[in-house]
Parts: C-alpha cells; structure tokens; sequence
C-alpha cells in the first residue's frame, strides 16, 4: 500500500493561480515546476500546431476541448523547432492515440521534450474563471500545492519579458518550394523574393507563401531598415509572435523607416506593430482572442471570414486618427481592430492568422492580394 501511494503521489500536479486559486489534478509530461501566464484556446483540433507556436511563448495553454491528444503527435505538423508554452493544461489526455501519421502520445511526447503539464482538473471552471477575473501568472507544478502558490505569486509579470527576442531567430535563413533553405541556395523558379521580419514566424506562413511563388528571408527581429533592404525584396512581412507590443521599439522603427519604400505586410503582432509605425497605441485584453472561430468583418468588401487568432493585446482605435491608417477590418464579436491599410505607404496588416494551421482557410485570399500588391510594386 505504502507503495502505491508513493506512485500516486508522483503522479499530482497542481495548478495555483496568483489570485491564490488552486485546482488539483495528474501529471502530464514532464516533473517540476513552471511559470506563465494562463491562457485558453478554444479550438478543437490542433494541439500540435499550439504547441509549437512562438506566440504561446511564456504562457501556460488551457485547451477548452475536453479531450486532448486523440490523435497523437506527427512528425508534419510542427509550426516552429521547439516547442514554445510554458506548460499545457487539459481535462483529458488521450493515452492511446489513433492515428496513421501518430508517432507518440502526447504524454511521451511532452515528458521527451521537457514540457510540464496538468491533467484531470475542470478546464471549464478554469476557463470561466479567467474569463471573468481575466489572464493572471501561474504555475503548474509536480512539488505540491505550496510550491505551485509561491511560484505563481512570486512571477515575474508577462508583460515584463521580452518574449520576442526569445523565439525570434538567430540567423537568417531561406523558405522555398522545398521548405526551409540555406541562404545561398538556389531560388529556383520562385518569381519573387520577400523577407520577413521574424517576431515569432509560424511555418505554415512560409508555406503559403512559397506556394505562391514567393521565396521568403526570414531575418531576426533585431534587423535593421537598411539591412532588410539590402536583401532587395519585393516586399516585407512582419510576422505574428509573442508579449506586449509597446515592448517592440526597435521593430516599430524598422517598420516606419520602410513605410512606402516597398509593400509590407503584418500579420497578428506585425499589425500591432505596423500600427505604432504610424503613432498607434495598443492595450491589454481582457482574456484575450485564441481559438479558430473568430469572426472578422472586411470593411472594404463587405464579407466575413472566420478566423483563427492568437493574440493577447489589440489597437486602440481612437489612437489611429490623422495617422494615415485606416481601419479595414473588425471583429464582429467585441469591435477590436482586425486590420488596417496605409494607402500612400502601400502596406497592410491583418490581426489574425490567415495561414490557420490549425483553424479555417478562409481568409487566405489575404496572401494572394499582399503577392499581388508585391507583384504592380515590381512592375
């Protein structure tokens, strides 16, 4: 018995809340302790793509889909090198995954990789939770509830870290037909070339990309105006990533200095970044937008895609008045901003991830009008 209840004990992890809450569960993955911020996701598919995404950087996930890990893990689905939360919580983990491209389960998985993480617990008294108090730090911990609570009321606050220079890369690299390339490796047939300012990049934005033609360098988020030019593209991407935006000094200066020298483009954090380029303020949400059924309206055509998001702060309308920014897009469920246009800069910027991965296709017709602005700006 006295065994038994040795093992048990190894299997308890808890989650404590800096507000002082704290919910009891199992072990999922790794032993020990880590802090983050706490966040939820509500998309039903694609644990693998959150997993892997820079922009969950410091943060403990929350799924809101009740059974997790249904489907294992895969060697295709990796939108970074590494995995990028703190930690993950979820209500079930699947231990017997089915699934023909499966390599693992996702408690090997994460144990292998080092990542700690929480089962068992009410995800849906947690989510309601942060819903009503909003985001608050964190910690999922192996060593007991003390040690859960201290480490959660001792953190260091999200909005305090520089995330971004954490994920973004070291060293430039390539993105062609063929994936992820050597710089001095041949462009192929790829018609034209862009560089992305890489501020947390998902993979499946390159993907899209390249698909179109385009042959991406993707450069650290450090760079310069002048040596983002020097790679003489066809225009910019500022990419989506991790932590407070009003952070970013040094990327917003890079992009004022290449408004309406080429086309640029932002996506997620890139368009918060774009935004303070031309004197925009963002803020802080509540329990910010992370799911794959946000619905956005286009200002300029009248339609509404449904998209996949994974953002934390928002734009401050008021703040882009005489900017020269116009406000094209709109979420149709709390009226944030959902994207601007610079007309006489020829740059444009969306809020969400048109590349999903995971969540709907829908608003992939931005990638095909961002190569078109690319392709009159080369003429």
């Amino acid at each position: 018995m006295a065994g038994k209840v040795t093992c048990l004990s190894r299997l308890t992890a808890h989650l404590a809340l800096s507000d002082g809450t704290v919910f009891e569960g199992r072990r999922l993955g790794a032993e020990g302790t880590a802090v983050a911020e706490v966040v939820f996701n509500t998309g039903m598919t694609g644990y693998q793509e959150v997993l892997s995404d820079p922009s969950y950087a410091g943060q403990a996930v929350v799924f809101t889909y009740p059974l997790i890990g249904n489907y294992g893990i895969n060697d295709d689905d990796f939108e970074s090198d590494r995995l990028q939360p703190s930690a993950i919580i979820v209500k079930e983990a699947c231990e017997t995954p089915s699934n023909w491209r499966s390599k693992s389960s996702l408690d090997a998985f994460l144990n292998e990789r080092g990542l700690i993480g929480i089962r068992d617990i009410d995800t849906r008294a947690l989510t309601k939770h942060i819903r009503e108090a909003g985001v608050v730090m964190g910690a999922v911990s192996t060593e007991g509830a003390g040690s859960a609570l201290d480490a959660a009321r001792s953190a260091v606050s999200y909005n305090d870290i520089d995330f971004v220079y954490k994920v973004t890369t070291k060293a430039p690299y390539a993105w062609g037909f063929e994936g992820r390339e050597a710089i001095g490796e041949p462009a192929g047939d790829m018609k034209l070339r862009m560089v992305a300012i890489d501020c947390g990049l998902k993979f499946n934005i390159l993907r899209r990309f390249a698909a179109l033609g385009v042959r991406t360098i993707v450069l650290p988020a450090t760079t310069s105006a002048e040596e983002v030019l020097g790679w003489k593209p066809d225009g910019v991407l500022f990419s989506p990533g991790p932590g407070d935006p009003a952070r970013l000094g040094n990327v917003v200066e890079t992009a004022q200095q290449l408004l309406g020298r080429l086309p640029v483009f932002g996506i997620c954090l890139g368009n918060q970044v774009l935004c303070q380029a031309v004197g925009g303020k963002t803020f802080k949400l509540k329990f910010g937008h992370r799911g794959a059924n946000h619905p956005v309206k286009d200002l300029e055509d009248g339609s509404v895609t449904i998209t996949s998001q994974n953002h934390g702060y928002a734009v401050d309308p008021d703040t882009l008045r005489g900017t020269g920014a116009t406000v094209t897009q709109v979420n149709l469920n709390d009226g944030t901003v959902e994207g601007i246009r610079i007309k006489t800069a020829g740059a444009t910027s969306i809020q969400y991830h048109p590349e999903a991965a995971p969540g709907p296709w829908d608003s992939r017709k931005y990638f095909l009008q961002f190569v078109a602005e690319m392709e009159r700006a080369r003429t």
